[in-house]
C-alpha cells in the first residue's frame, strides 16, 4: 500500500497558495517559515532569493521533524526579490517604503527574482532561480498617491502587486508572469514532478 503524498508549503502568502491551486495543487499544510530576510553585505538579488528560499525550506523541515504524519512530505518554499540593478527593494510596510519604491520603478525597467526550493521525502534539496524583466510606465504623482490609497502595496516586494491595480503600470514583461505574482508556476510544478510528486493527481476534479 503506497503512502499518500503530502505537500507542505513553507509560506503563508495567499498569492502562492492561489497559484498552486490554479495548477490543481492543494498544499496539505501551510507552514509559514519566519526567517531573517536582511540581505548580506553586497549580496546580489538573485543570491538573496536563492538563499532565503533554502532557509525557509530548511526551517520548515526542522519544524516538522517531530511530526510523524509529515515525515515523508515534500516541502516547497519560495522567496521573491525585486531589484533595480543590484539595488534590492524592500517589502513595503510603510507609505514611505511604497512611495520610494514606486518612484524608483517609475519609467524604468526592473527585475523580479524568485528562488524556489524543494526538499523531497528522501531529503534531497533542489533549487531553481527564475528571473523576469518588467518595465513600468512613468507614474505621475497623482497615480502613485491613488495607488498608495488602495493599500494594495502593503507587504509586497517592491511595493506593488502585478495581479492587481499595478498591472496597469506594466509596459513590458519578459519572462514568467507568475514569477512576478510570487511563485513561478511552470518551474515549481516541473520541480515537483521531476522529484516524483504527482502534480496532476487532482486535475480530474478541476472546475472551469
Amino acid at each position: 500500500m503506497s503512502i499518500p503524498q503530502k505537500l507542505v508549503l513553507a509560506s503563508g502568502s495567499p498569492r502562492r497558495i492561489e497559484l498552486l491551486q490554479q495548477a490543481g495543487i492543494e498544499p496539505d499544510r501551510v507552514l509559514p517559515a519566519d526567517v531573517d530576510e536582511t540581505p548580506l553585505r553586497a549580496e546580489h538579488p538573485r543570491s538573496l532569493a536563492k538563499r532565503l528560499s533554502k532557509d525557509k525550506a530548511e526551517k520548515a523541515l526542522t519544524s516538522l521533524k517531530s511530526e510523524e504524519d509529515y515525515a515523508s512530505a515534500f516541502i516547497l518554499a519560495a522567496d521573491t526579490v525585486v531589484a533595480v540593478g543590484r539595488r534590492i527593494l524592500p517589502k513595503a510596510e510603510t507609505i514611505d517604503d511604497a512611495v520610494n519604491c514606486l518612484g524608483l520603478l517609475s519609467g524604468r525597467s526592473h527585475r523580479v527574482y524568485s528562488g524556489i526550493c524543494l526538499i523531497t521525502p528522501g531529503g534531497k534539496l533542489r533549487q531553481r532561480l527564475v528571473e523576469t524583466r518588467v518595465r513600468f510606465k512613468r507614474l505621475p504623482r497623482e497615480e502613485i498617491d491613488a495607488y498608495i490609497a488602495s493599500g494594495e502595496w502593503r507587504g509586497k516586494a517592491g511595493g506593488y502587486a502585478v495581479q492587481g491595480l499595478a498591472g496597469s503600470f506594466v509596459v513590458k514583461l519578459v519572462g514568467s508572469y507568475t514569477n512576478v505574482v510570487g511563485l513561478p508556476l511552470y518551474e515549481s510544478v516541473a520541480l515537483l514532478s521531476g522529484e516524483g510528486f504527482k502534480a496532476h493527481r487532482n486535475w480530474h476534479v478541476a472546475r472551469p
